[in-house]
């Protein structure tokens, strides 16, 4: 992975499973535009939404400890 970023993340996971950006969008049942935007790093997006998608990945937005340096 070249970024270490969720849309990074979930543009790899699909290519690797074969699927385009519509078949994606169908499985997570959330629209095409929103996966487009997931991808191109959009950072407006709803996270339960955001977790639509990379639950069919084994995955979910979760709290981050945060450096306090």
């Amino acid at each position: 992975m070249k970024k270490n970023t969720i849309s990074a993340f979930v543009k790899e996971h699909r290519r690797a499973a074969g699927l385009t950006q519509a078949e994606l969008a169908a499985k997570a049942g959330v629209g095409l535009r929103f996966i487009r935007d997931l991808e191109q790093g959009k950072t407006s997006l709803r996270t339960d939404t955001v977790n639509k998608a990379l639950f069919l990945f084994g995955k979910r937005l979760g709290p981050v400890d945060l450096s306090r340096d």
